[in-house]
């Protein structure tokens, strides 16, 4: 249980305020960006409590598909989430931001990111446990090294401050997590930073666990804009674009297969919608398809069956 010596400064309005100010934040970043589209916003509320803003664009003159979700929900403990999630308590709250960008250029990568807390109460609404969870990865179609080490660097840079340790630490828990095990553990992409169940410990205070998240969600656009910025403007081929269709089934089967985001949104009774807004609007499942030998497409695959230290590049 949380005594009140470990009770945080903010307040869970703290936290719902920074995530609406950080999909604000976003969605203007990607509407200059593009150029073209707009986010349309889609309000909606769940019956057994809480709701959310669903933001979409689509076929604008970069992306594709690029939905920018915050939800905030709550509701009692189930007996499925008990047995999915392993929790256990009265009630819970949720809120957090989740973003999913599918350019339609193959030379830009697709992106992932998602900043969350979680909160347990007992039968008198008193919080017996809170933790933070997140992170954001890349998922590109054809490898351009200096993007990804860009990537890293930047995810690097924000978490630095809190420990020299933890950008090694969550870079390898993504490396670990954004896997199709199906498929001999292919990467879905060259990863980021994943973390979960974050709770106050001997070096990170609830503050300081804010913090980081904090310092994650604002790293975002220096982290991914400038790599749309430079790949933009080159074309593309109706061959590369069959290879991105292929790649995004990966995404797919990722996603409803393996992602504990998805289950835990349909398990809680989401916003089907809105949960399943990560999805590609164009893809394929080519029966056993194999990329030629020594082809560009080939050395993405590599990569993505074999996870690299970028910073050490």
């Amino acid at each position: 249980m949380i005594t009140d010596e470990q009770q945080p400064y903010f307040t869970k309005e703290d936290w719902i305020n920074y995530i609406h100010g950080l999909q604000d934040t976003i969605c203007i970043a990607l509407e200059v960006e593009d150029a073209r589209a707009s986010f349309h916003e889609d309000l909606w509320e769940r019956p057994e409590g809480g709701g959310g803003r669903t933001r979409v664009m689509s076929l604008g003159n970069i992306f594709e598909k690029a939905g920018v979700n915050t939800s905030v929900v709550e509701g009692l403990v189930t007996e499925a989430m008990e047995k999915q999630l392993g929790i256990s308590g009265h009630s819970w709250f949720a809120c957090g931001l989740s973003l999913v960008l599918h350019p339609e250029n193959p030379f830009i990568p697709t992106v992932h990111a998602n900043w969350r807390m979680f909160e347990l109460y007992d039968d008198t609404g008193l919080v017996i446990d809170r933790w933070f969870g997140g992170g954001t990865d890349l998922t590109p179609y054809y490898l351009f090294e200096e993007d990804v080490v860009h990537f890293h660097s930047t995810l690097k840079k924000a978490i630095d401050q809190f420990g020299p340790s933890l950008y090694s630490k969550y870079k390898n828990q993504c490396d670990q997590y954004f896997v199709n095990s199906h498929r001999n553990n292919e990467m879905r992409g060259v990863g980021g930073v994943f973390y979960d169940y974050l709770k106050p410990d001997k070096d990170l205070t609830v503050n300081d666990l804010f913090a980081f998240q904090k310092a994650n969600g604002n790293s975002f656009i220096e982290a991914y804009i400038p790599i749309v910025q430079k790949r933009k403007a080159l074309e593309w081929t109706g061959e590369q674009r069959y290879w991105q269709e292929i790649r995004r089934g990966r995404y797919v089967e990722f996603n409803l297969i393996h992602d504990r985001g998805t289950i835990f949104g349909l398990k809680t009774n989401g916003r089907t919608e809105s949960i399943l807004m990560s999805l590609p609007p164009r893809v394929r499942f080519d029966y056993d398809y194999q990329p030629v030998s020594g082809s560009a497409e080939e050395t993405l695959l590599k990569v993505c069956q074999h996870p690299r230290d970028w910073i050490a590049l």
